[in-house]
């Protein structure tokens, strides 16, 4: 009997670190994912400048879109929180999206190389961007997964992990199909 009982204890206590491990496991692969986003708006950051800057040489009375794209990439860089990084970021996208919009008024600035190569750079970090945003949230999914399910629920309450914000989209237009026209 008493053989027995120990046997129970070491079993649960071999569990209890299995779990724990696992725990610590995908939250550092989440905030490993997280410094995986925060690179990626670091290099949008870093040439959001120089797209302003080009455009303006070609498009000098587009200041309320240059201003609103600085003014949305200061948001974003100040953002704390997952949540507040979430929203500066979708506010930031949507002024890119503008000032896209407003550079077709100009064929010379879109033919220009160093425009085209900066707009080709842009798109390849909106890329690396959504991937980043894609393996985060299947890391917090893993995450959160394990902290609401019994019995790691448990090892998770005792041991204080708390559940991650997902990086989503806050604007609700952009879930909507686009409408092509020919």
């Amino acid at each position: 009997m008493m053989m027995i009982l120990w046997i129970a204890i070491a079993v649960v206590a071999v569990y209890a670190v299995i779990a724990y491990n696992g725990l610590v496991q995908l939250k550092i692969r989440t905030e490993e994912a997280w410094s995986d986003i925060d690179i990626q708006l670091k290099r949008r950051y870093d040439l959001i400048p120089n797209i302003v800057n080009t455009v303006k040489g070609f498009a000098a009375h587009e200041d309320k879109v240059l201003t609103a794209v600085t003014q949305a990439r200061a948001n974003a860089m100040n953002a704390k929180t997952i949540e507040e990084r979430s929203a500066a970021e979708n506010q930031l996208s949507g002024a890119l999206r503008g000032l896209m919009v407003a550079v077709e008024a100009y064929p010379d600035l879109k033919s220009a190389p160093n425009f085209l190569s900066l707009q080709q750079e842009l798109a390849n970090t909106e890329e690396k961007i959504q991937s980043s945003r894609r393996f985060y949230n299947a890391n917090v999914r893993d995450l959160n997964t394990k902290i609401d399910t019994f019995p790691t629920n448990i090892i998770a309450s005792v041991f204080k992990f708390v559940k991650r914000a997902f990086f989503e989209i806050g604007n609700e237009a952009e879930r909507q199909n686009v409408e092509v026209k020919f």
